[in-house]
Order: structure tokens, then C-alpha cells, then sequence
């Protein structure tokens, strides 16, 4: 994949993702603040989207980049604790840094609104994974014109490896090029699903499994490593449907891993088969939940979601 127009994106992107695993491998203390939308944010949170934000600005300053963090909470006076101890885990991995440039690069990702070009980073998607011990990711992206054209995940607690993608050239896993399954009977498929209930509708997953047939264990684990894991071939399916509360999915969700899944042959639309339209700004807002699959099961799939009557 090194030949291509996206070689600098790429480099970019993994030199990002592995700095910020390697702080987030580092982070012993998965103590949470919680945010004013009532979710939850770490010290890892802030020091993976500071590193990442610098790569990007020092190699495409003149990107803008949609995050999911910003500095507000860091520079409140009671949080001096918690500022020198970001300070300690970036001067490990990048040493030398002082706070205040710290703070700056996080909001590097205050980018709102859309752009022909833009970044959209999730520094940590699967916060409760990383509270937990269990899976979570970094999640990296580039769109450009509307869609998304590169892309990357970095899951620490599932590889050392970073899973890398560019549009029209495939996706890989460290030196390894992947590929969804061939599996068409979809009564055989594999459900990957979330940990967390908190923005799926997993009773609904249940029934849409009950009405095709599926009765193999769920693949669960937290994050876009679901994607990573049915773009690998170790499941063939994943939902994500709206409990009907009114959320919008954030494009940080699910940029990188839905280009990922698309290059490994997989496919990855809305509840009623749409495509993902990144041209909104942060929000999904012409989409409704997420369903992904090896591209060969997917229109039974929708089909059977489609039986209940989904809406926001």
C-alpha cells in the first residue's frame, strides 16, 4: 500500500495511531471524568488526541480535524493533578513536551463543520472497553470530497499492529492484507455486537438474529474493533440500531472502520441500505443506525432489520 497518492496520509496515520497506543498502553490509572453529555473521558482520551492532533498538524497544517475532545476540562483550575499527569505520559512518548502546547494540540480537533478535506479522530473509541480492560480503539480518518478516503484503527488490546486503509487499494493489518468471509448462508453468520447497551438496540439485534436463523455465539467487544474483527473474517456481521432516544451517530464512530470494512469487501450502509454521508459535519444526520457486513448476507440483513419499523 505504499505506492499510491495517499502515501503521506498513510504515513501520517500510522506514525499517529501508534504514538497514541502506546500512550494509551501507559495509562495504568482508568480513573473517569464525566463530561457534560454524561460520558465518560480519560486521561488517555486527552493524550491520544494531543499526539495525533500534532502529527497531523505538523505534516497537513493547513487540515482541519473534527474530534471528540476538547481542553475545557483539563484547564480548570481544580484539575492540576490531572494536567501534570498528561504531562508525564506525553513526555514518555514524546519528549520534551510542555502543557500548554499539549492543551493546543488537543484543540487542534475543534474543527465543526465540513470541508472538502478534514479529519475526523475518535482518540479513544470504546471508553468503557479502556475502563474495563477490554477492547477499545483509536480511530483515524481522512474525507475528502464527502467520503472517506483514509483511514486507520489502532485496537492495543487486540494487536500491536495498526489496521491501515485507502480508498481503492485494500485494507491491511500490519503487513498483512485482510478479507471479510465468503459466508453467504446467513443462518451461519457470526454476530459481532457491543458490550455496552447504551447506543444500540440490543434486544432488536436479537430478533433480526432469531428471524435469519442465527444461533452461533456473539462476538462482543466494544468500539470500531468491531469492524476490524468482521473486516478480518472472525465474524460476518455487525448492527448498530437506534434505540429511538433521537441519537445522531458521530462521524468519528465510524469513518475509519467503515472504509476498512468496505477495501476488505465488506459493506457498510444504514438500517434502510443507505450509504454513510460524511458531508454533514460531526453528525450522521441523514442516517440511522448502522448495519455492516461481508457485502455477501447484507441485503438479507437490512431486509430483516427493515421488519422493525427503525427510526431514530
Amino acid at each position: 500500500m505504499s505506492s499510491n497518492m495517499y502515501e503521506k496520509e498513510l504515513d501520517a496515520v500510522k506514525q499517529a495511531l501508534h504514538e497514541a497506543a502506546r500512550l494509551c498502553h501507559s495509562v495504568q490509572d482508568r480513573q473517569a471524568m464525566i463530561k457534560g453529555d454524561k460520558s465518560p473521558v480519560t486521561i488517555a482520551d486527552f493524550g491520544s488526541q494531543a499526539l495525533v492532533c500534532r502529527t497531523l498538524r505538523e505534516a497537513f497544517p493547513d487540515d482541519p480535524i473534527i474530534a471528540e475532545e476538547d481542553s475545557t476540562l483539563l484547564r480548570a483550575e481544580e484539575q492540576t493533578d490531572l494536567r501534570n499527569t498528561l504531562g508525564m505520559h506525553l513526555d514518555a512518548v514524546r519528549p520534551g513536551t510542555l502543557l500548554e502546547a499539549a492543551l493546543k494540540w488537543i484543540d487542534y480537533g475543534n474543527a465543526e463543520h465540513y470541508s472538502d478535506r478534514f479529519w475526523t479522530l475518535d482518540p479513544i473509541d470504546g471508553t468503557k472497553g479502556f475502563l474495563r480492560g477490554g477492547q477499545y480503539a483509536v480511530a483515524l480518518a481522512l474525507i475528502e470530497g464527502g467520503k472517506v478516503v483514509v483511514g486507520g484503527l489502532a485496537c492495543p488490546n487486540m494487536s500491536d499492529d495498526v489496521f491501515l486503509v485507502a480508498k481503492g487499494l485494500g485494507a491491511t493489518h500490519g503487513q498483512h492484507r485482510i478479507q471479510v468471509t465468503e459466508i453467504s448462508d446467513v443462518s451461519k453468520a457470526r454476530i459481532c455486537q457491543s458490550v455496552e447497551s447504551g447506543h444500540t438496540a440490543l434486544g432488536d439485534i436479537q430478533k433480526v438474529a432469531r428471524d435469519l436463523g442465527i444461533t452461533s455465539d456473539r462476538v462482543q467487544l466494544d468500539s470500531q474493533a468491531k469492524y476490524a474483527v468482521v473486516a478480518s473474517g472472525d465474524a460476518d456481521i455487525y448492527m448498530r440500531l437506534p434505540l429511538g432516544n433521537g441519537y445522531v451517530e458521530r462521524i468519528w464512530d465510524h469513518a475509519a472502520g467503515a472504509l476498512l470494512l468496505s477495501e476488505a469487501g465488506g459493506k457498510v450502509t444504514d438500517c434502510k441500505g443507505n450509504q454513510l454521508d460524511f458531508s454533514r459535519g460531526k453528525r450522521l444526520e441523514h442516517n440511522i443506525g448502522i448495519i455492516a457486513t461481508n457485502g455477501i448476507v447484507h441485503d438479507q440483513v437490512v431486509e430483516a432489520v427493515n421488519t422493525l419499523n427503525i427510526h431514530h
